[in-house]
Formats: C-alpha cells, structure tokens, sequence
C-alpha cells in the first residue's frame, strides 16, 4: 500500500514537470514577441514552478526511502525542506517581477500583438487549473507536503495567468499599455503573500510542531474509546515528517499484568490509529500502576491497589 503511494506521488511530480517546462516555452516565447513584462513574468513564475516540479520530485523519490541507520526516523523530512525551498524561490521571483514591472514604467515600451498573449494565457489558466487540481489530490491521498506545495505553486499560476489574461484583453480595449506592469506588480504581491504562507507551513513540520488538532483528536478518540483496557495515559507527544507521522504516549496498565497482555493493547491500539491515519509509527511506554490508584480499582478491581 505504502509502495503503491510512493509511485503515485512520483508519477504526479512528474506530470507537473512535464505541464509546467511546455507551459514555459510558450510563454517566454510570446512574452519576447509581443514585449509584455507582464507574461514574461508570468513566464518566470513557471521557471520557477517547474524547478518547484524538480524539487518535489526529488525530495519525494528521497523520502520514499526506508530508514536506515543514518535516518532511523526515515526521510520524511524531505518533503518539508522541498516545501520551504519551493516557497523561497516563489518568494524571489516575485522580486524580480517588481523589478523588471518598475523598469518597464521606465521605458514606456508600447506592447505588439496582445491576441497571441491572451490566448497563451487562457491556455496556461485551462491546463494549469487541471493539473493543479490533480496534484491536490494526490497530495491528500498520500498526505505529501511537497506535492500540496506543487500544487499551490500551479494553483497560484491558474490565478495570475487569469489577471494577466483580464489585463491583456483590458489593454487591447483600452490601449492603456501601462497596465500590464501594474498588472505584473499585482502578480507578484500575490506570490509574495504565498510564499509566506508556505515558509510558514513548511516551518511547521521542520521545527517539529504538534500534529493537527484533527489529527490529534482522532488519536485521544481512540484511545478514550478503548479506556476499558488500561487505566488512564498521559504525556502524549505528537509530530510529523513529510508524510509520516510520529506519536508517544504512556500508558497505565495494572501492575500485575504481564508483558504479553500490555504488548496486546498496545499492538492493537497501533493498529486502530493506523486505520484512520496511515503512516503513522506509535511508541508506547508502559507504566504499572502505584498503589492507592483510584482508577485501578474502579476499572479492574486490582486488590493490590486497594485503597487504605
């Protein structure tokens, strides 16, 4: 099952390469033909998706790799450091964006043949919109950081192709050519509002934050389900790694059961969190109850925890 979602990450990583190198030639080209900044800019945008494309690709081939000795907890991580890369690289071109749109002002250079540009346009928004709708699904299928990454990267393609689109036809009626600048500044703000949002996504998972309060409330639902088996837990841990997700608690048992009984729960705890949150490693540590525990005599009659 894992394998079987390790080649469909790779497989959708892919198709995003080979979406996003066409997309690239078509717009540099008409960009240079008819002296818009604005798709050229556009142009470099998905320059930058595709080396996004490039970097997910890699980082999920990598961390589809076992744990090993030098990375006992797997290579999760991957995934993450991709993310944090691709959304630095948005960052950047959205700079450089701003910079030739301000040049641009400068030179008053009158735009050629904006039909070509409206059209590369509407095609980039078409196919982009699909490809970036099949990469979030992927993404919540085998839960990949860096395949989401990928795909707000195309996403965000779909709606500044759509401006510059909007801006294009605007010139044509109007022969206002100092709109396609200001429609590649507003571009640009946008990537730069992204791109923050997915350092900070990515920072998340790096700096080895707490799952989800979804997922978290899945895990004590379960374990709250099944008290009946132990006497109460505590000290629950939670964090993730790529798509991997890694969770410790300790568990109260009573202090004469012995280690086949607790190892039973405890497999059987594992595989219920599992079911509904796949890649998911649980460590638990047993504790024998202390005298004079309350619960333990409520729950399993433990005479050796009688209270005085």
């Amino acid at each position: 099952m894992k394998e079987d979602l390790n080649k469909l990450k790779k497989k959708a990583a892919f198709f995003s390469i080979i979406s996003n190198a066409t997309l690239i030639v078509l717009k540099i080209v008409v960009g240079i033909i008819i002296s818009s900044v604005s798709v050229i800019s556009e142009a470099i945008h998905s320059a930058i998706d595709l080396l996004a494309a490039l970097i997910a690709y890699f980082s999920i081939k990598e961390a589809s790799k076992p744990a090993d000795e030098t990375h006992p907890y797997g290579h999760g991580k991957f995934e993450n450091l991709s993310g944090l890369i691709e959304a630095i690289l948005i960052f950047m071109a959205a700079i450089y964006i701003i910079h030739e749109a301000f040049e641009k002002m400068k030179t008053h250079e009158v735009m050629k043949n904006t039909e070509l540009g409206i059209i590369v346009m509407f095609v980039s928004v078409i196919v982009n919109f699909f490809v970036s709708k099949y990469l979030f699904v992927v993404a919540k299928k085998t839960d990949s950081m860096a395949l989401e990454a990928d795909a707000w990267h195309l996403r965000t393609d779909v709606y500044t192709s759509l401006g510059i689109f909007t801006g294009l036809i605007l010139i044509r009626v109007t022969g206002i050519y100092i709109l396609d600048p200001i429609v590649a500044i507003i571009v640009a703000i946008w990537l730069i509002i992204i791109s923050i949002k997915l350092i900070l996504a990515s920072f998340k998972d790096i700096t080895d934050s707490k799952l989800s309060n979804e997922d978290e409330k899945i895990i004590l639902d379960i374990l709250n389900s099944n008290s009946d088996l132990f006497i109460e837990f505590h000290k629950l841990r939670s964090r993730k790694a790529g798509s991997e997700r890694f969770v410790d608690l300790h568990l109260v048992v009573p202090q004469h059961w012995n280690t086949e009984k607790t190892h039973s729960i405890s497999h059987m705890l594992e595989q219920k969190i599992a079911q509904l949150l796949p890649n998911t490693q649980l460590i638990i540590h047993i504790e024998p109850c202390k005298k004079k525990n309350k619960n333990c005599v409520k729950k399993f009659n433990c005479d050796k925890c009688s209270i005085d």
